[in-house]
C-alpha cells in the first residue's frame, strides 16, 4: 500500500450493520439512488446556506447533481457541486456507521438564533431543509456496488480527499485532485446490478423518487446532459401562481388520470404541525378496481423528496382521493421507507382527513354537482360509517340515497324533514338489484300509508346501517325486520275485510312450513302481493342473512312468512278445503323468496308446480 493511503477501521460493528442495510433495511434495491441523490441535494443546500456569510461557498450558476453511467467501466457516478467534505468530514461522516453530518448540521441550524441568519429574497427563512437524518442512507450503495469511492473537496479548501471501501470492515483515505468544491461518488457495480447502467432505468428511478426536489438533476449519456427531474414542486407554490392547467397536469401525473378533477384541495398547515397538501378528488372512477384496493395511495413527501405512497395518509373510505402531502419535520425511521407510528404522522392524518370531509360537506350543498361525485365514489364513502366511529356523525349527512317517495338522490337530513307526524324511525330496504327495489312487495304497506323508504343497493349497504343505528335521534329500521307496527298510520283506500278462516289458515301454513320458517302471520303491510318474508326478532335483516349464507356462515334464524289476508289467493285458501294448504304452502314460500331476489328452495320442483298450474288453466 502506498504511504499516502491511510487504512482505517469503521467506527462501529460494521459487518452486522452493513448486512442490515444491504439485506433488511430497504425493501427496494433502487432506493440507493434516492439516498445518494438526497445526500447530494443536501450538500448543495448546505453550500447555498453557507454562501450567505462566506463568499467562497457561492454555488456556480450551473450547479446540479449529475448521474453518469459508464457501461465499459461498469461504474455509476453521482457528482454534485455541494459543500464538499474535508478529510476529517469523510472520516467522521462516512467512517462511522450511523453518524450523520446532515443531522449534526441540522442540529446546529436549529440552535442558530434567527438574528444570525439573513432573510432570503422571498422573505422565507433561508436555512435549508435537509433530507438525510440517520447516516445510513449512504451505505445503501453497497446493495448494488462491491466497491464505493468518494472524492470530495470542501468549499474554501484547496485539497481533496478520496474515501474508499469494499464494505468489509475498513476504509481508506488518500489525497486526490478535484478542480472545484463538491463530491464524486463512484459505485463499482455488482454483476447483478447491470440495470443501473441503463439510462432509461436511472431516469425512471429519479423521476419516481426525486422529480420534485428543487436541485436540478441531470443524466449524462454519451457526453450529453438531459434533465432527469422537474425541479418544481407545484404544491409549494402560492395558489395565486397556479393555473387550472398546471393543477390538471399534476393530477394526471400523480394519479395517471385522463379526466379533470372534481375537486382540488391545496393548502398549507402552519403552527405546531406544518405540512403542504395538494389533493384531488377525481372526476371519474379510475380504470383500476380501487374499490377492491383498500389502502390510500396519497403520496408522502419529505422536503419534496418522495418517500412512499403507503403511509395511509387518508382512511380507506377516502382512498379515491389522490395527491401529495409534503412535510418538513416528519420523523422517519432509518430506512425512510417504514414510517414510525409517531404522534406527528397521526396528527397529519387527522388534519388531512378533516380537510377532505370539510370540502365534501361544502360541495354537497350543490345537489347536481355532488350527485356526480356520489355516483362515482358513494359506496366507498359509506364504508366510513362502519369503519370510523370518530367520524361517523360527519359522514352520515354526506350520504345519498334513492327513495320510494322522491326522484333523484336524497339525504338523511332531507328524509327526516319529510317524516310524517308520529313517525319514529327512518325506514330503509336493502337488496342487490336497484331496479327491483322500487317494485318490491316490502314497500306496499309503506307506500299506502305515505311512509318514505330509502332504497339501498350498494354492496356495503347491508353493513353500515347497524353501525350508524340512529340519525338525529331517529333509529334506522329495515322494513324486512319483523315487528314493525304501522297500525298508527291509516292506509289509503278501503282495506276490506279479512276472511273468517284466516286464523285456521295461518295455523295450517305454520304446521306445513315448520322446517322452513319461524312463524307465519297475517300482515297489514301488503296491498297487491299475497306474501312477503321478514326477519324474525331483532337479528339481521333478510339481505344480511343472504350475505351470510353466501359466505358460508349460516343464514341466521328462519324467516317469518307474512300473508295478505285480503289477497284473492290467500282468501281462496282460507275459504277452501284445508287439504289444499300443505301443497300450496311451499309454493307460497317460494314466491316470497323470489320476490326478495332469492331462489326457490327447489327450483326444479317449483318449475314443475308452475307448469302444472298453467296446464290446468289451458283449454283441453
Amino acid at each position: 500500500m502506498s504511504e499516502t493511503v491511510e487504512r482505517h477501521e469503521f467506527g462501529a460493528e460494521v459487518g452486522r450493520l452493513l448486512d442490515l442495510v444491504v439485506h433488511a433495511l430497504y425493501s427496494d434495491r433502487e432506493i440507493f439512488l434516492r439516498e445518494l441523490v438526497a445526500n447530494a441535494a443536501d450538500a448543495m443546500d448546505r453550500r447555498r446556506f453557507e454562501a450567505l456569510t462566506d463568499a467562497a461557498s457561492v454555488l456556480p450558476p450551473d450547479a446540479k447533481v449529475r448521474i453518469v453511467p459508464d457501461k465499459a467501466a461498469r461504474t455509476l457516478t453521482i457528482t454534485d457541486a455541494g459543500l464538499g467534505m474535508s478529510k476529517q468530514d469523510l472520516a467522521q461522516n462516512l467512517g462511522t456507521i450511523a453518524r450523520s453530518g446532515t443531522r449534526a448540521f441540522s442540529q446546529s441550524l436549529n440552535e442558530t438564533r434567527p438574528a444570525e441568519t439573513k432573510t432570503g429574497e422571498d422573505g422565507q427563512d433561508p436555512r435549508p431543509s435537509l433530507i438525510g437524518q440517520f447516516g445510513v442512507g449512504f451505505y445503501s450503495a453497497f446493495m448494488v456496488a462491491d466497491r464505493v469511492s468518494v472524492t470530495s473537496r470542501r468549499a474554501g479548501a484547496e485539497e481533496a480527499w478520496t474515501w474508499a471501501s469494499e464494505g468489509q470492515g475498513s476504509y481508506t483515505l488518500e489525497r486526490a485532485e478535484r478542480a472545484e468544491p463538491g463530491t464524486d461518488i463512484v459505485l463499482h457495480l455488482k454483476a447483478d446490478a447491470d440495470e443501473y447502467l441503463e439510462p432509461y432505468r436511472l431516469d425512471h428511478v429519479v423521476r419516481k423518487w426525486a422529480d420534485f426536489i428543487t436541485v436540478p438533476i441531470a443524466l449524462v449519456q454519451d457526453g450529453k446532459e438531459e434533465a432527469a427531474n422537474q425541479g418544481t414542486a407545484l404544491w409549494r407554490k402560492p395558489k395565486s401562481e397556479i393555473t387550472p392547467e398546471l393543477y390538471e397536469g399534476l393530477y394526471r401525473q400523480v394519479g395517471m388520470n385522463f379526466d379533470k378533477p372534481w375537486a382540488t384541495l391545496h393548502w398549507r398547515a402552519e403552527g405546531q404541525l406544518e405540512f403542504t397538501a395538494l389533493l384531488f378528488v377525481p372526476g371519474a372512477k379510475p380504470f383500476q378496481a380501487f374499490e377492491a384496493e383498500r389502502e390510500s395511495k396519497v403520496r408522502l413527501h419529505v422536503r419534496r423528496m418522495f418517500i412512499t405512497d403507503e403511509a395511509n395518509l387518508l382512511p380507506s373510505w377516502l382512498r379515491f382521493v389522490q395527491g401529495v402531502v409534503d412535510t418538513e419535520d416528519l420523523p422517519l425511521n432509518v430506512s425512510r421507507e417504514m414510517l414510525q407510528a409517531t404522534p406527528v404522522l397521526a396528527r397529519i392524518r387527522r388534519a388531512v382527513t378533516g380537510r377532505v370531509l370539510s370540502e365534501l360537506t361544502s360541495r354537497a350543498k350543490d345537489g347536481a354537482d355532488y350527485a356526480a361525485f356520489w355516483e362515482n365514489f358513494g359506496p366507498v364513502l359509506k364504508e366510513g360509517i362502519y369503519e370510523d366511529h370518530e367520524r361517523r356523525s360527519e359522514i352520515a349527512p354526506l350520504l345519498r340515497f334513492r327513495s320510494s317517495a322522491v326522484e333523484g338522490w336524497t339525504s338523511l337530513p332531507d328524509y327526516v324533514a319529510r317524516m310524517k307526524d308520529g313517525q319514529e324511525a327512518i325506514y330503509y330496504l336493502v337488496a342487490d338489484d336497484a331496479d327491483a327495489l322500487a317494485r318490491s312487495p316490502q314497500l306496499e304497506g309503506f307506500r299506502a300509508r305515505g311512509l318514505e323508504v330509502l332504497l339501498l343497493s350498494d354492496h356495503v349497504d347491508a353493513f353500515w346501517p347497524d353501525s350508524l343505528s340512529r340519525f338525529e335521534d331517529k333509529p334506522l329500521r329495515s322494513v324486512t325486520q319483523g315487528g314493525l307496527d304501522l297500525s298508527k298510520f291509516a292506509p289509503d283506500g278501503e282495506a276490506g275485510e279479512a276472511p273468517a278462516g284466516i286464523d285456521a289458515l295461518v295455523a295450517a301454513l305454520k304446521a306445513a312450513l315448520a322446517a322452513d320458517v319461524s312463524d307465519v302471520r297475517a300482515t297489514d303491510r301488503l296491498v297487491d302481493s299475497a306474501v312477503v318474508l321478514s326477519a324474525s326478532g331483532s337479528g339481521p335483516d333478510l339481505q344480511m342473512q343472504r350475505l351470510l349464507r353466501r359466505a358460508g356462515r349460516g343464514g341466521g334464524s328462519l324467516p317469518v312468512l307474512e300473508i295478505n289476508p285480503r289477497h284473492p289467493l290467500i282468501r281462496g285458501l282460507a275459504e277452501g278445503p284445508e287439504s289444499e294448504v300443505p301443497a300450496a304452502a311451499g309454493t307460497l314460500l317460494d314466491l316470497a323468496r323470489i320476490q326478495d331476489g332469492d331462489t326457490p328452495r327447489d327450483p326444479v320442483a317449483f318449475a314443475r308446480t308452475v307448469a302444472a298450474a298453467l296446464a290446468g288453466r289451458m283449454p283441453g
